[in-house]
């Protein structure tokens, strides 16, 4: 009787540190800052093809410590299609680059999303923050520009711009993982392009 008390004592702590160490690995995940794209894809509109694109974006408590202090964030999405070469260096058909800013005005008490010339305000830092991972229509390719029967590998990848960021909060950055703000290269062959 005392060997099964044992057992289920240590099988009981067991248990406690593995479902403690889960919980507290899931908020640590949570709680950091991060990017990551989920899908991407090119449909025509007339003579165009434009991106659409979806994106998961945590920021750590530090980020929105600081957006709420008046820091400006400003991130750079950058896409690019070529057409790869078996015996030589890929040809580039085209590179864009969009600018994206997420600051919160005081006054208002609203969150500000400028993509390119355009910008929204919302309640809520969540709000602001699903409409940042939403890239909608962004017209990046002239049809003109692709081959029919030519392969193409279409990449995307959005960061933040440290160099823009506070002088203080630039040297906090350096090697930080809190201010990394940057996703994984997504690449993709669009099948659209060469029909």
């Amino acid at each position: 009787m005392r060997m099964i008390k044992l057992v289920s004592s240590q099988f009981l702590k067991s248990f406690v540190f593995v479902l403690f160490f889960a919980i507290w690995s899931t908020a640590s995940v949570a709680a950091s800052s991060g990017i990551k794209i989920k899908n991407a894809y090119l449909h025509a509109e007339g003579d165009t093809y434009s991106l659409d694109a979806d994106m998961d974006i945590n920021f750590d408590d530090e980020v929105e410590e600081a957006i709420n202090k008046g820091v400006v964030l400003h991130f750079l999405v950058e896409f690019q299609v070529v057409s790869p070469r078996k015996y030589w260096f890929d040809d580039e058909i085209v590179t864009k680059t969009q600018r994206v800013t997420l600051s919160y005005h005081a006054l208002t008490r609203q969150y500000l999303l400028k993509r390119d010339e355009r910008q929204q305000s919302y309640d809520t830092l969540l709000e602001a923050k699903l409409e940042l991972a939403e890239l909608r229509d962004w017209k990046v390719l002239e049809k003109s520009q692709t081959e029919k029967g030519e392969p193409y590998r279409a990449a995307l990848l959005m960061r933040l711009d440290q160099t823009k960021l506070p002088k203080a909060i630039q040297v906090d950055a350096i090697g930080s993982e809190v201010w990394a703000l940057t996703s994984q290269k997504y690449e993709w062959a669009p099948k659209d392009l060469n029909k």
